[in-house]
């Protein structure tokens, strides 16, 4: 890994043209074909709206028609899209070419498994083995279809699914307002809500890649958004990120609420569901470490147990099913329903929150009110040469000492939590810094802060 080309067993992502180019895109998917076909010789293909996409897009059906595979060529599709697509036609794996939430100027490949899960473990390990063994183009040229219906089966499946209630979406009548950061969600998002009855007010729903702010569907970047749900008569706002797996809410008023209450909002719309239906399913809902105890909350009122992983969505997904858990997802606006698959699904994401609306009859703002109130604070630090893998356990064994009184969890860095409050140190998955993240109740104080717990561990980066 180098200081842009992030390399992991889940793919690789980079700052295009600089250590993301062509070659690289080639020699990766040359790899992946070669693991995917022991599986079986198809690979499903799709791409955010990033400008580079086309050019990688290119590259990466040449990798792996020159390796002797088939491609399905989905296009310009949600990531979750491109996972359903893999599982559809059983295909030996996919590869979502995007970078996510990351800014404009990066774009990554997305390696999926046949399962529509994204790799890890062995797997991914495999692949970069093949990516050293790599001996350049092979001399085959596999076979190149398109997928024209991927989308449209995406939406007629959330339509579907079982805590989705279609009917009373459509007789709340909603206006939503819509901010899709001109990334791959435009498109997809307003038909699955005039489909759900709602009239769609719109910005940025262009699928140009040409990001107006910074992608991230954090409260900050959410002004736009803001400013035209009260105009618009909107019930709330929604942002989706660019590859459309993460969902954000703002509320009726115009005030973003945070991206945690989306994970938090679909708990109660599928456990409230199950309690109205008397299921007697043992309830577990599945969170990583950095989740907010808002989900927590949620899923303790609706007797359900919560099992936190290391960030990262495939963690999510593999601990999903193997505990059968009912739902599950990231704090960062990531919903995961297995009904329909293991996956962060901003799609799913908006129909349950709807769904939770139109039952409850209370607005955004109620909903929020009605549980308790946290303050949740994200920084992040370079992680400069003191602060890589040595400087980052001196990091852990220093908090450790300044809070002896914590639970400590060392799955995924470090998280010290207490009983309405936590701490999370951690290197980023897909950045060159480390997170820094704690959560405590609105208003505390003198050192118990989520404030103060983010000073006291920015202190001690910089110490170490």
């Amino acid at each position: 890994m180098t200081d842009t080309l992030m390399v992991g067993v889940s793919g690789i992502r980079g700052i295009v043209g600089k250590d993301l180019t062509d070659e690289v895109v080639g020699r990766y998917a040359r790899a992946f074909g070669r693991w995917a076909k022991a599986r079986k010789p198809v690979v499903v293909v799709g791409r955010d709206a990033r400008e580079s996409g086309p050019a990688f897009e290119r590259a990466v059906v040449d990798g792996l028609g020159s390796v002797g595979c088939a491609v399905v060529k989905v296009g310009l599709v949600p990531t979750p899209t491109v996972q359903l697509a893999v599982e559809h036609h059983a295909a030996g794996g996919g590869i979502a070419i995007t970078a996510s939430h990351n800014p404009i100027e990066w774009n990554a490949l997305k390696f999926i498994g046949p399962d529509g899960i994204f790799l890890d473990g062995a797997d991914g390990a495999r692949v970069l083995e093949l990516v050293g063994e790599d001996g350049g183009r092979g001399g085959r040229t596999g076979k190149v279809t398109t997928d024209e219906g991927a989308v449209e089966r995406h939406l007629d499946a959330v339509l579907k699914l079982p805590a989705v209630d279609v009917e009373r979406i459509r007789k709340r009548k909603f206006t939503v307002a819509l901010d899709a950061v001109r990334g791959a969600g435009g498109p997809v998002m307003r038909a699955l809500l005039e489909r759900l009855g709602c009239e769609v007010a719109g910005i940025n729903l262009e699928t140009d890649g040409r990001f107006p702010r910074s992608p991230e569907p954090v409260p900050e970047n959410l002004g736009g958004l803001s400013t035209l749900v009260t105009p618009a008569g909107a019930a709330l706002g929604i942002a989706v990120d660019p590859d459309v797996d993460r969902l954000a809410i703002v509320d009726e008023s115009g005030t973003p609420i945070g991206e945690d209450y989306t994970l938090a909002f679909a708990v109660r719309a599928v456990l409230s569901g199950m309690r109205d239906a008397g299921s007697g399913m043992r309830r577990v809902v599945v969170c990583n470490l950095s989740t907010s105890l808002v989900v927590e909350d949620a899923a303790r009122e609706c007797g359900a147990e919560v099992v936190r992983t290391p960030v990262g969505e495939v963690h999510v997904a593999r601990a999903i099913l193997r505990l059968a858990a009912v739902i599950g997802g990231e704090g960062n606006g990531g919903v995961m329903y297995p009904a329909l698959h293991a996956g962060r699904d901003a799609p799913v994401a908006a129909a349950l929150l709807l769904t939770l609306l139109a039952r409850s009859g209370k607005r955004v703002s109620e909903l929020v009110a009605a549980a308790p109130r946290y303050l949740i604070v994200k920084a992040k630090v370079e992680r400069g040469a003191g602060s890589r893998e040595q400087g980052l356990t001196r990091v852990y064994a220093e908090l450790q000492r300044r809070f002896p009184d914590a639970r400590a969890d060392t799955q995924d860095g470090l998280r010290l939590a207490w009983r309405d409050r936590w701490l999370h140190v951690r290197p980023s998955n897909t950045e060159p810094i480390i997170r820094l993240i704690a959560e405590a109740p609105s208003g505390a104080k003198g050192g118990g802060g989520a404030q103060e717990l983010v000073d006291e561990a920015r202190r001690i980066c910089a110490a170490s």
